[in-house]
């Protein structure tokens, strides 16, 4: 396993060109291939989830080829794709798993789909119950977790209401309804990231959200998928990372272009100037469907503040970051409501808690959250603290490292290539030191 020393101190400056959002990467690989004809998609993300779906959708049949931040996909049309003669292996990335279901649950074939260890041991069930209810035949090993075995099936349209909103598990539904016998609709007590139902219309198929109900989506089956070009915005959920060491880090300003700004994803950003960060966005546009600007960061005194209700939903991959800005704040952070932070790729409440508590903060851990004391409670130091295999909990400590008195060393730091590879010589070019 590797492991990494950070050396605090220095500031950020700078202008950063993030790689293409994991999320909206996934959703173009998966359409594409069952477009018609040959899709171009630009600033791909260089994540290894990303680059698991791509797989994925190469032992379906797709033909995919890789240039750089460059895509091609030549799908074969909604009904193009091929029983796979091995097993689908999306490694560590649920998204891949759980949206993918999707649409192997509408093919004429049988499929078997599994993962990492630590993919293995996530909750499929979510994803089984509403494909199960469309008519998809599904098994699982013991506790709904994979290798999942799909049997191609007739599917009916359903009328769905999320127990917990998911936007991986809408994905996976409203996939499904591609192929389904009459309409689909979604519905979401909080609106979760609405990337496929753009991708979706991007691509050419009927989306609607319904103007009687919030929070719901309706699909209308068999579409005719266009091939697209189509460019990646920055990752916002990478960008916040960066944008934390900036806000800790004194005499520290970054400029971020082209980062993605879906309303449904850029709620951190308003949390982050609620606090006192110095945050300013400009140059908006709206570039196949999704909104893309340029994001301005300073040096701040932040305040602190709690996280909690809605705003999880729209949250919940950067809460890790922003736990560990608590010891940078006058008042701390709490979080609440984030229950489902304990079934990622860790028990992200316990391994950010337990990292953080190393380096000398004062974490008080709930079922469904934190307290992470402010800056009374004394400035971090430097400690051996473990990621877990844990991208996310990785890059969240590697910023408190940089604000501790004393070197921090991070085991299995690598981790942090499943969605941003070059987060650490990002982070060394930035700061022009060793990191």
């Amino acid at each position: 396993m590797s492991k990494r020393t950070i050396s605090p101190g220095g500031t950020v400056t700078g202008v950063v060109e993030l790689p293409g959002d994991k999320s909206i990467s996934h959703r173009y690989g998966i359409l594409a291939a069952l477009a018609e004809g040959k899709s171009e998609i630009i600033n791909y993300a260089s994540a290894a989830d990303c680059r698991s779906t791509l797989e994925c959708m190469r032992r379906l049949g797709a033909e995919v080829e890789v240039k750089s931040d460059r895509v091609f996909i030549t799908g074969a049309g909604l009904d193009g794709l091929k029983e796979p003669r091995k097993t689908l292996d999306a490694e560590n990335s649920g998204s891949t798993m759980r949206m993918l279901s999707g649409v192997l649950a509408g093919q004429r074939f049988s499929s078997k789909i599994t993962g990492d260890d630590s993919l293995r041991k996530r909750p499929m069930r979510r994803v089984m119950e509403p494909l199960k209810q469309m008519g998809a035949e599904i098994t699982s090993q013991e506790g709904g977790r994979a290798p999942l075995e799909i049997r191609g099936s007739k599917l009916h349209g359903i009328d769905y209401t999320m127990p917990i909103p998911s936007a991986q598990v809408k994905s996976a539904v409203l996939f499904a309804g591609l192929y389904a016998e009459g309409e689909t609709t979604v519905r979401e007590s909080v609106a979760t990231r609405d990337h496929t139902e753009t991708a979706l219309r991007e691509f050419g198929a009927r989306v609607e959200s319904l103007i009687d109900a919030k929070g719901a989506v309706r699909i209308y089956p068999r579409p005719k998928l266009v091939a697209r070009q189509l460019v990646v915005p920055g990752d916002l959920s990478g960008a916040v990372f960066l944008i934390s060491t900036a806000l800790i880090l004194p005499e520290s300003a970054l400029t971020l272009h082209n980062v993605g700004l879906n309303p449904t994803r850029a709620r951190v950003l308003d949390f982050l100037v609620s606090i006192g960060g110095s945050v300013k966005i400009t140059a908006v546009q709206l570039r196949d469907g999704e909104l893309v600007g340029d994001v301005a960061v300073a040096y701040s005194e932040l305040r602190g503040g709690t996280v909690g209700g809605t705003q999880v939903a729209e949250m919940i991959d950067e809460l890790p970051m922003l736990a560990a800005l608590g010891p940078f704040t006058e008042q701390g952070i709490e979080i609440h409501d984030a229950q489902e932070l304990r079934v990622k790729e860790s028990d992200r409440i316990a391994t950010i808690a337990a990292g953080l508590r190393a380096m000398g903060a004062s974490v008080e851990e709930f079922p469904d959250g934190m307290r992470v004391s402010g800056r009374s409670a004394g400035k971090l130091r430097g400690a051996k603290v473990e990621s877990h295999g844990d991208h996310r909990i990785a890059m969240a400590l590697s910023v408190a490292a940089l604000g501790a008195t004393g070197d921090t060393t991070i085991k299995d730091a690598d981790c942090v290539g499943v969605s941003f590879p070059e987060f650490f010589s990002t982070m060394e070019r930035l700061r022009g030191a060793a990191v």
